[in-house]
């Protein structure tokens, strides 16, 4: 987990996932906001992180549908803008899994009521050797929207994954609208609140 977040520059790992939809209309539509991949089972999945001061762009390909978003440090939270939706999430270890918990969201710069999205998380650990990760989506009245886990094969000994040259990163807005990125490298993982 270590080598694969604290890694700079761009990086590619490679791995399989297994993905459930809910077939709701709602779910669908909330889906489609979020760009989310369709479900499918033991799918090749690819993982490119680009690294850079400010932030971090995640390119995945689900077993060719691709998904990609931006991840920055806001105010001691991980941000990520997935599709026309912007979140905000506390980090905190719980029984060694880093776990992400949903503190704000916003949709086209407009907030919405963080109780909706507490069925949002997400959760990465070891195991085998392998870096594993679980993320669920549900919404009232929605319900899930997906749920999908699996693994990447992360090259310790390297230091990262195979290594592609830098990319250039631009500033992402946080959930105000105002101009701001991961300036230090470093994500809170206390899962405090910083009082807004």
């Amino acid at each position: 987990m270590q080598t694969l977040h604290l890694a700079g520059g761009t990086h590619r790992y490679q791995g399989e996932v297994d993905i459930r939809r809910n077939r709701n209309p709602l779910a669908r539509l909330c889906g489609f906001a979020t760009n989310l991949p369709p479900a499918m089972s033991a799918a090749p999945l690819a993982v490119e992180i680009a690294a850079a001061p400010e932030g971090e762009r995640w390119r995945r390909d689900f077993g060719g549908y691709p998904m990609q978003s931006r991840l920055w440090r806001k105010a001691g939270r991980l941000c990520e803008r997935l599709g026309l939706v912007t979140f905000a999430f506390a980090l905190s270890v719980e029984e060694g899994a880093l776990c992400w918990r949903v503190q704000k969201v916003s949709a086209l710069g407009l907030p919405l009521p963080a109780r909706w999205f507490r069925g949002v998380y997400a959760r990465e650990y070891e195991n085998a050797g392998r870096y594993c990760f679980e993320v669920a989506a549900a919404l009232p009245l929605a319900g899930e929207l997906v749920h999908y886990r699996g693994w990447l094969a992360v090259d310790t000994s390297s230091g990262a994954g195979d290594a592609l040259p830098r990319v250039d990163q631009r500033h992402e807005p946080d959930l105000e609208g105002a101009d701001s990125g991961r300036r230090d490298g470093d994500y809170d993982t206390d899962g405090g609140s910083d009082g807004d």
